[in-house]
């Protein structure tokens, strides 16, 4: 075969096939400026409120109300997902994110001038319902907006873009509540996300709407709401060690069973493959991390005595090795989703067994340093796979129900293993164990769901053992 006969098929080959642009190609770029703005700033405004938190709850007279904004932006997420899934089956990506955003933004503007706690509750749940919309509105935009190959990148700079404000929010917020005012927090992202929608929304409106959408059940609101009352029971059981704490659990355990069996794909507690698999592969490593995430900076400073900043290093340190994770998985589209999950979920847990050497006498708290940056480069393989695989594995009808089974398995992941962290961290106060026994439990814990995170991987790469559901229905069917 001659040269020119070979060079004209390479060229009829690329004809026919032509290879994705980039992220920021003309094509791309004001959708995914937009992506990230928006992404960046609820990212901000999770992460920085927790520090505003005191003051604002000291100047509403709220102390005795201390959990409640965390408690109802939480219960009130999970209905935004499924409000926000719902719609965007239905009408498609730009509608749900409209209202959501437009949702998150009263929710900051009512938070902002709030004038008693009762008024700052709501506010916050207002924000729940609005990030829970915008959280699935977007990846129902990435399986519409950008072809498959691009995708790995797009979750990569997802994931990065959580680090700026993992390394700068609790900085910011802080100066701006000690020489401000606590209410710039929410009042100053009200133009930032005003600029983001502005971005990203003139694309998102050129997306269609499913032409086999399904018809959204609008009890499944009402299941999203028991479930997340019963984390919230939960959670407030876990604060107790009394004998009312015990019927609060177990109240909230049985809401959120019913909740969630109405919720997730069915089989997504026994990690049927396909699907279900990827829905529990999210709940899992979020659990795994975000339980050790929450309980590190209390160790760091009970145990070894370290200053509020220098307990925080080893969350930075993991923030910086998931996002180098994230850009290196990123840059190899070509490599199996399923072998960088399963990577991802072996680093995790060897960044939590590691962790588990500050409980030693005479260490020191440095080895969480080094641990917890491994751990996050596990985060930074797994999560932008699970999502790629979350889009392979749904179709296009069902994006919006689907990613929101994907995001209430993240929530609720990572609420009940912060529940488990908070039960031993009061019991350690009880004097019932010791801290660092405390602290080895929960790294114990932690551990083994990383490592059955593992060892399920391979079945999210796997087709969905299920049969296929009939136009118009919904993966989120009782389990």
């Amino acid at each position: 075969m001659s040269g020119r006969s070979r060079a004209g098929r390479r060229l009829a080959r690329d004809v026919e096939t032509p290879s994705p642009g980039g992220l920021f190609d003309r094509a791309h770029r004001l959708t995914t400026a937009g992506v990230l703005m928006l992404v960046t700033f609820v990212a901000f405004e999770s992460i920085a409120v927790a520090t505003a938190m005191p003051t604002a709850v000291a100047e509403l007279d709220g102390l005795a109300w201390y959990g409640w904004p965390f408690s109802a932006f939480l219960v009130a997420s999970l209905v935004g997902m499924v409000i926000g899934g719902d719609i965007g089956d239905r009408r498609g990506p730009g509608a749900a994110l409209l209202g959501g955003v437009g949702i998150f933004a009263v929710g900051l503007l009512a938070a902002g001038l709030s004038s008693s706690m009762a008024l700052f509750v709501a506010a916050r749940a207002l924000q729940g319902v609005g990030a829970g919309a915008i959280a699935v509105s977007l990846y129902v935009v990435s399986g519409q907006a950008y072809e498959a190959a691009l995708r790995p990148r797009l979750f990569g700079a997802i994931s990065a873009a959580w680090v700026l404000p993992a390394l700068v929010g609790p900085l910011v917020s802080g100066l701006v509540t000690a020489h401000a005012s606590w209410r710039l927090v929410f009042l100053g992202l009200l133009p930032l996300i005003a600029i983001g929608l502005g971005l990203v929304l003139p694309a998102v409106r050129q997306l269609a709407a499913p032409s086999t959408g399904a018809v959204p059940d609008p009890a499944r609101r009402w299941w999203a709401l028991l479930a997340g009352s019963g984390i919230g029971a939960l959670q407030y059981a876990g604060q107790r060690l009394d004998l009312a704490a015990v019927g609060i659990a177990v109240v909230g355990a049985v809401a959120l069973v019913a909740g969630l069996r109405a919720l997730l794909p069915s089989g997504t507690v026994r990690v049927r493959p396909g699907l279900p698999a990827v829905v529990a592969a999210r709940g899992l490593m979020a659990g795994a991390f975000f339980g050790m995430d929450a309980l590190l900076p209390l160790a760091m400073t009970q145990l070894h005595g370290y200053s509020p900043a220098a307990a925080g290093v080893p969350l930075t340190a993991g923030a910086l090795g998931w996002a180098t994770a994230s850009n290196l998985q990123g840059r190899r589209p070509d490599v199996s989703r399923v072998a960088l999950l399963r990577t991802g979920f072996v680093l995790l847990a060897a960044g939590l067994a590691g962790t588990a050497a500050i409980t030693l006498p005479g260490v020191g708290g440095w080895p969480a340093y080094l641990s917890w940056a491994v751990a996050g480069l596990g985060m930074g393989f797994a999560m932008p796979s699970v999502g790629v695989l979350l889009l392979d594995r749904s179709p296009e009808h069902r994006r919006g129900a689907d990613s929101a089974s994907f995001q209430i398995a993240d929530v609720t992941g990572s609420a009940l293993t912060v529940g488990v962290v908070g039960i031993l961290v009061a019991a350690s106060t009880a004097a019932l164990l010791d801290l660092a026994t405390a602290v080895l439990a929960a790294v114990a814990v932690l551990t083994v769901l990383a490592l059955m995170g593992a060892f399920v991987a391979p079945r999210a790469g796997a087709p969905t053992a299920t049969p296929a559901l009939p136009d118009g229905a919904t993966t989120l069917s009782p389990s």
